[in-house]
């Protein structure tokens, strides 16, 4: 490295603040290669990954202009990154910015770099895209914004995503990927992470779904990188358990083999033995709800054991391989679980067990150091005292633990916690400003000892420390080397796992050990094939103007323009007008739902085609509610090019087609549970629906609506027929959110197009008409509820009425018997005693 007394060489840029960012060739390799294709950066915590994406950043705001758009996981690590690049970047200004959403929103003092949060309302991020030339954001954020057509990537010039080994199943990265590589005219995506996969499948897997084709891996064997890092060896230290410990222990795991036993008498244990792998656990959990599938009440038995069981295990895993403190605290909720309203019986059953509640005396009578804790002192002692360190960081999994080392420790050090955000019984979160706050101390040297849980694990800028201490062994690769990445980066720094003997921590000692080896030889292969990457992606992605094609749920018409398929149709069926009028919009026969082969659009009605968008009012509008975005429904037609998709909280329904279609979409599931619980029922739903729309839709999605739970089929016929025949609601059947978003968008397409209606979210809660009034306080008279009050006040017209009505002259209504018209009259005519 450079002497002390001499700078070291900066990078020169015009965009770049002079003498910011030194000079270093590993960064300027990997950066050379992302600024020309779609790579994917791999490069240890601590290295500069954020600095190689700046330069990329910086080269393509000069040569090509637009907006550079950022991606990280966290609120935290968004801000991070927006502090790091307002520091280092200069941006030119271009012409005059708006002010007024400067409270909404963090800018630099150009205004020209924001940060987009769920802290930022949708309208002040729709307003602020527009100006912007780089954006800092959470996925989830941007995911929105795209869904519901609040800004466009067509001007995003680079996209980077950070933590990018998060690219799998449904997360929002993968769908901003691929709506980014539709949209952008000139796109550019560089994906960055310390850890992108355990094999050689998952990093590939992320490769695809971000649209990357370039892998660029640099370790510290590399001679460039070699020269900023320094050896972090990692010890490992076995802990034996003192003997009260492994009898709180011995006597859990004797009531786990007990109620295992159990589930194999149930058939879905094949061991009793209490270490059974999570993998064993889960495939015995899934055997029960086969059971319960079938109405079969030995699932329903078998599940609650199996609930007791995991609450076992973590007591074990808690006094193994934690603290006896920490299993205090964890029994101490669950005798409150146990004792509050609504208590599972495996809570009450568990800590009602003899053996439990002896385990439970000797933890609290256990007044020893536990091992750990003492070891965690000795290793803080050394190297803050006896080798003048200044920074520590010890990494737990439990909060619990956290919490209670904290408190331990700060007898001897001055140590703090960082948690999550989260709060739960007998533990307050930190918020992102107190977070930020003991960062903020603890790299001004405020004090020596930071206690967290995995929250300070990824990617997070903890300040360089003399000591990583591992509480306990983690089982995963990617955790593993992202809290290794926080020692060792100027100077040599020490990592040392806490590994109690003959437990938990053992096997996960061997998994961590057996992942880090195959994720670095992974990574040391990929290293070698960067120039074969594209072979082993699909064709599909080597074509990225192919990235949005896939499975032909959207067919494309000669002259590029979309169709909408109606799934499950065949061809001419229903023949000519069989189900309407001839001719007739109103009533129209199958043929005229089919898209037109030939594409003249001479023989059939184009009742649910589309056109090409090119002229205002060719799109047709869906409104779908914020919290459907649990699901894939409100993404898929956001990808239509025909579709336009808004957002908003609806008060009534899930999504609105027109100024008087409003669809409820539940699965099978949750339409039974509706039927018998809730918050609100589905007659409730559907009401406020058929008060505000004059065709309320309930789409029913997925299979076995007759098998759930433990109710007649013939209840739920008559709930179905309630909603059609009392509530004037159309139930509609699919099979999944596939068949559902075809059914949305030709319903969406017929009011729109053919019947030349306007999308109108009305809904806002109302109060209520004068007859539901009326029946609600009839209702309320003795708690008869509203199919009596409604034949009351048939027999006699008001509530007046009703009120002086004898018990003879009450019994006229239908059903109200005897026993109804005394309760009625006791609570009308008794006098009132306070």
């Amino acid at each position: 490295m450079a002497a002390q007394d001499e700078e070291p060489p900066s990078i020169e840029h015009p965009l770049l603040e002079p003498n910011f960012l030194e000079r270093r060739l590993y960064q300027l390799k990997l950066a050379g290669t992302a600024a020309n294709d779609h790579t994917l950066v791999c490069l240890p915590t601590g290295l500069g990954k954020t600095t190689v994406s700046l330069l990329v950043t910086a080269r393509r705001l000069e040569e090509v202009g637009g907006t550079a758009l950022m991606l990280a996981p966290t609120k935290p690590l968004v801000q991070q990154h927006a502090e790091f690049y307002r520091e280092a970047l200069q941006i030119p200004d271009t012409d005059e910015q708006s002010s007024s959403s400067d409270q909404n929103a963090e800018r630099s003092e150009n205004e020209e770099i924001v940060v987009f949060t769920g802290d930022v309302s949708p309208d002040d991020r729709a307003e602020l895209w527009t100006d912007a030339t780089v954006v800092m954001a959470t996925p989830q954020v941007i995911e929105n914004d795209l869904v519901g057509g609040r800004i466009s990537l067509s001007d995003v010039t680079h996209l980077t995503f950070d933590e990018c080994h998060r690219a799998t199943g449904d997360y929002a990265y993968n769908y901003i990927a691929e709506r980014y590589h539709e949209d952008a005219r000139d796109p550019l995506v560089t994906g960055m992470s310390a850890s992108p996969g355990g094999d050689e499948e998952a990093i590939l897997e992320v490769c695809e779904n971000l649209g990357l084709q370039e892998v660029e891996v640099m370790t510290e064997e590399d001679a460039d990188v070699d020269e900023f890092t320094h050896d972090t060896e990692v010890e490992w230290e076995r802990i034996d358990l003192p003997d009260d410990v492994l009898e709180i222990r011995d006597a859990l795991n004797e009531v786990i083999k007990d109620r295992l036993e159990k589930l194999k008498e149930l058939g879905v244990a094949k061991s009793t033995q209490p270490d059974q792998s999570q993998k064993d656990l889960n495939k015995m959990r899934a055997e029960l709800q086969q059971l319960i599938n079938n109405d079969q009440s030995e699932g329903f038995e078998g599940m609650s054991i199996h609930a007791e069981v995991m609450k076992l295990r973590q007591a074990v895993t808690l006094v193994e391989t934690q603290s006896v403190e920490a299993l205090r605290r964890y029994f101490d909720r669950q005798r409150n679980q146990a004792r509050s309203s609504g208590a599972s019986k495996a809570s009450q059953r568990m800590v009602s067990d003899p053996r439990v509640r002896e385990a439970m005396r000797k933890a609290e009578s256990f007044s020893e150091l536990h091992p750990k804790y003492r070891r965690t002192r000795m290793l803080l002692a050394e190297t803050l005292g006896i080798e003048d360190g200044e920074r520590v960081i010890v990494f737990t999994e439990s909060r619990d633990t956290a919490e209670a080392l904290t408190e331990f420790l700060a007898g001897s050090c001055d140590a703090k916690r960082f948690v999550g955000q989260g709060d739960r019984e007998g533990s307050d979160g930190m918020t992102q400003k107190q977070q930020q706050e003991v960062l903020d101390e603890f790299r001004a040297g405020e004090f020596e000892v930071l206690v967290s849980t995995s929250v300070a694990e990824e990617g997070l800028d903890v300040p360089e420390v003399d000591l990583v201490l591992f509480y306990e062994p983690v089982p995963t690769a990617i955790r593993s080397i992202q809290r290794k990445g926080r020692t060792g980066r100027q100077s040599e720094g020490r990592v040392v796992v806490l590994m109690a003997e003959d437990t938990r921590d053992e096997a996960y000692f061997w998994i961590s050990r057996r992942r880090e080896k195959e994720m670095e030889s992974e990574l040391r292969e990929l290293k070698g094939i960067a120039d074969d990457i594209e072979n082993e992606l699909d064709e599909s992605q080597q074509s990225l103007a192919d990235f949005g094609g896939g499975d032909g749920s959207r067919a494309t018409t000669d002259d590029g323009g979309a169709k909408v398929n109606v799934s499950g149709g065949k061809p001419g069926a229903g023949g000519d007008g069989s189900s309407g009028s001839e001719g007739g919009s109103e009533r129209p026969g199958l043929r005229e739902f089919e898209p037109d082969e030939d594409g003249d659009g001479e023989d059939a009605t184009p009742a649910v085609e589309t056109h090409e968008p090119t002229a205002e009012g060719d799109t047709v509008e869906i409104v779908a509610d914020q919290r459907e975005m649990d699901a894939n429904i409100a993404r898929e037609l956001s990808r239509r090019e025909e579709i336009a998709v808004r957002l908003e909280t609806l008060d009534v329904g899930d999504y609105v087609c027109s100024d008087r279609v409003v669809v409820e979409r539940k699965s099978v599931a949750d339409f039974v549970d509706s039927l018998v619980g809730g918050d609100r029922s589905v007659f409730e739903q559907v009401g406020a629906m058929a008060r505000h729309y004059s065709r309320p839709i309930v789409v029913v999605e997925g299979d076995g609506l007759y098998d759930q739970r433990d109710i007649h089929p013939n209840a739920v016929r008559g709930a179905l027929s309630s909603l059609a025949v009392d509530f004037g609601a159309s139930v509609l059947r699919t099979e999944g959110e596939d068949e559902t978003t075809e059914l949305l968008a030709v319903i969406a397409s017929r009011e729109q197009d053919l019947t030349d209606r306007e999308v109108s979210v009305h809904g806002e809660k109302q109060s209520k008409t004068l007859g539901e009034q009326q029946e609600y306080v009839v209702a309320s008279i003795a708690e008869i509820g509203p199919v009596t009050a409604r034949s009351l006040l048939d027999e006699f017209g008001t509530v007046e009425a009703v009120m002086i009505a004898s018990e003879e002259e009450l019994q006229a209504a239908d059903g109200v018997g005897t026993v109804t018209a005394e309760r009625i009259r006791e609570v009308i005519g008794s006098e009132y005693s306070g």
